[in-house]
């Protein structure tokens, strides 16, 4: 076993991040533990109302002076973030395995992907361009310039932690606002190291502030009036909250929910480097990501009855066996191929589930439930890959998220049939189809109601300059994360018209 060396030797006591300082919050301290060993590596504080406060004040007061810095002088300090966590890459990416457990190579790319959106943001002189036009009338010129807004809000979910507050801040702080990021109480130590990076890098003192705790933090960041916007990634009932709040205070807000991903495999398909794609999608975090592949739709658009069937066994034999073969343990041991769930509750809550399926009638053909460890490891929070069949668009597991390592395979008939299964379900942020064929490619690009489009592609996650997409009830709000519509959200359009007599 090649384990990787721990970059957290000893509990740590996690501080809030306030006016370039770091604070002791009032707040009662709450354990995080390492799911796979279940140790303490760290207390986290439930930070005050007050103390959001405090950081609404710090990025109040750094706000006008850093809207007057040059973009060019801003994106120097984003130019230095980068190469400071490509410095920090592997202890950054160690510290996201601990906290959340995740495999070290999973780490890696969340890293990478967090690391990418720095780099976009560093384009600001040109990214944040207006624009103009000579003579709208005799004599007259009108124009167009983006500004900063102020002091923004971001709330972030446990499944990427370093990763998701760098889709909105790097973007945020380059336009010339100030933020404060509250991450998930579950994983929390990524964005405190993220601070000391920021700190570094050269941010003046409250630009970018980090305040912990849970939903009386993230309350008092959505009741304040100075707060100009919010950016949320979590579940659907909570986005839905967010949403209906930042619209009763007038807040900007995007909003990217839960899903429930369809993967549609047309009987064209390359076999193996299909099984393969829906093997990282349905089983890579664990399931805990909202571009998991949840339901694998085989489809037998042309095919005999008899030729449905021998499609569809070859397709799930081939799957069942490869997902059984997948190594479970630490992910700092750089031989394993999925970690554990993040704690014994969600484990608890993704068994429900399994329970659930089986007793509504559909066929367990892979269980998880008693997973092969690699390791002396408790199975506190350990999962293996779980397979059904014989699954409806109606059953629980094929209508609900799951957030976990649990695949649903369906039949139908024709790709019109499967889209309409897509369509049934309330969400909308990603679909796959796996095809040689053009002509069904482009009629399930054309048709399906999904933010997120995959041809031939398991895990259809945007790259930085590219907006994260969602639809229905996976997204609320206008404008995405990541990119330009990043640098919209954080800017408002101001018009200018000029005459001189």
């Amino acid at each position: 076993m090649a384990l990787l060396e721990e970059p957290i030797k000893k509990p740590l006591d996690l501080k809030n991040y306030i006016g370039g300082e770091f604070v002791r919050s009032r707040g009662e301290m709450q354990d995080i533990v390492n799911p796979a060993t279940g140790k303490v590596i760290a207390r986290v504080p439930m930070s005050t109302r007050e103390e959001v406060e405090q950081a609404v004040e710090a990025a109040k007061e750094a706000y006008p002076e850093w809207r007057s810095t040059p973009p060019l002088a801003r994106a120097r300090c984003l130019f230095r973030l980068k190469e400071l966590l490509e410095e920090h890459f592997e202890e950054l990416s160690r510290i996201q395995t601990m906290e959340h457990g995740k495999t070290i190579d999973e780490s890696r790319g969340e890293t990478r992907r967090g690391i990418e959106n720095v780099e976009v943001a560093t384009g600001i002189p040109t990214l944040m361009m207006g624009y103009n036009l000579e003579d709208i009338a005799a004599g007259i010129d009108e124009y167009v310039i983006r500004q900063p807004l102020g002091v923004f809000g971001i709330i972030s979910p446990f499944n990427f932690p370093l990763m998701i507050p760098l889709w909105f801040a790097p973007y945020a702080v380059a336009t010339g606002n100030c933020v404060i990021i509250k991450p998930s109480p579950e994983t929390p130590i990524s964005q405190t190291k993220l601070a000391e990076l920021t700190e570094e890098a050269g941010f003046p003192p409250g630009v970018w502030n980090v305040v912990h705790g849970g939903v009386e933090a993230a309350g008092a960041m959505l009741d304040h009036p100075d707060i100009k916007g919010i950016c949320f990634v979590g579940s659907t009932p909570v986005a839905k909250v967010i949403y209906r709040r930042c619209g009763e205070t007038g807040k900007r807000v995007i909003a990217q929910a839960g899903a429930k991903n369809f993967a549609l495999i047309m009987p064209d398909a390359d076999l193996d480097n299909t099984v393969a794609a829906c093997l990282t999608s349905c089983f890579g975090n664990a399931g805990q990501r909202c571009l998991a592949i949840a339901n694998v739709v085989v489809v037998g658009e042309g095919l005999s009855g008899a030729e449905f069937d021998a499609f569809y066994r070859r397709f799930t034999d081939a799957f069942a066996a490869a997902a059984s073969r997948i190594r479970i343990g630490y992910g700092l041991d750089d031989t394993i191929q999925m970690g554990p769930v993040r704690d014994a509750h969600k484990k608890e809550k993704i068994v429900g589930y399994i329970e659930k399926g089986i007793a509504e009638g559909a066929k367990l053909r892979l269980d998880g439930r008693k997973p092969v460890i690699v390791g002396d490891y408790p199975d506190t929070c350990f999962l293996g890959p779980t397979i059904f069949e014989d699954v409806t668009p109606d059953m629980t597991i094929g209508r609900e998220e799951i957030f976990g390592p649990v695949a649903t395979v369906m039949k139908a008939g024709g790709l019109k049939e499967a889209i309409g299964m897509i369509h049934s379900n309330p969400y909308g942020n990603a679909a796959s189809i796996f095809t040689r064929n053009g002509k069904w490619a482009r009629e399930f690009q054309y048709w399906t109601e999904c933010g997120n489009i995959g041809i031939n592609v398991g895990i259809v996650a945007p790259m930085a300059f590219f907006p994260f997409s969602g639809m229905k009830e996976s997204f609320f709000g206008t404008l995405h994360g990541q990119g330009m519509e990043a640098i919209r959200f954080f800017t408002e359009s101001r018009v200018v018209i000029q005459r001189w007599f």
